[in-house]
């Protein structure tokens, strides 16, 4: 489980009764789809005909520049999922972040799912200290509008997460 019981206003947009502005939507939408697309090779070295993962995160980068609806990236996002459902380790999280990369454009708060799953994915390749870089590395990629509200999510949301975001 990654989202929290309660939801967070701050991952809500404005017009739905929440403070997040749909740039900032945008903004996690992007980091997502980046944490995602960066292990997403995990996951096509043992499935490279299965182009459901890579699909979500281009169909969330589309929904990002307003080229398809919402629904359009959510269901991609989906698949993704089920496309991982079959796998284990490394290829497994790989899909599973880019699921839950193409399912923020529906919830904002699935931004650090898709952190997660990609954490969880270089730990299943290449073991702990990996995970920990490459928890650095997203931190790296993050927009400063929105780097603030990440961190306070990882922070918060870590014991949901599989306490992965290393905060040492």
């Amino acid at each position: 489980m990654i989202l929290p019981k309660v939801r967070d206003l701050r991952f809500i947009t404005i017009r739905r009764g929440g403070t997040l502005t749909d740039a900032d939507h945008r903004l996690l939408a992007l980091w997502a789809a980046m944490c995602a697309e960066h292990v997403l090779h995990l996951f096509e070295a043992v499935q490279p005909s299965d182009l459901r993962p890579r699909r979500a995160i281009e169909q969330l980068r589309a929904w990002t520049r307003g080229e398809i609806k919402m629904s359009e990236s959510r269901a991609s996002g989906g698949h993704a999922m089920v496309a991982a459902r079959p796998l284990s380790g490394a290829a497994r999280h790989a899909a599973y972040a880019a699921g839950q990369a193409g399912v923020t454009a529906h919830v904002a708060a699935h931004e650090l799912g898709a952190a997660a799953y990609a954490i969880k994915a270089v730990q299943a390749a290449n073991g702990e200290s990996a995970g920990r870089l490459e928890c650095h590395w997203q931190r790296e990629q993050l927009p400063f509008a929105i780097r603030e509200l990440v961190l306070e999510d990882q922070f918060l949301r870590n014991k949901i997460c599989w306490s992965v975001f290393d905060f040492s």
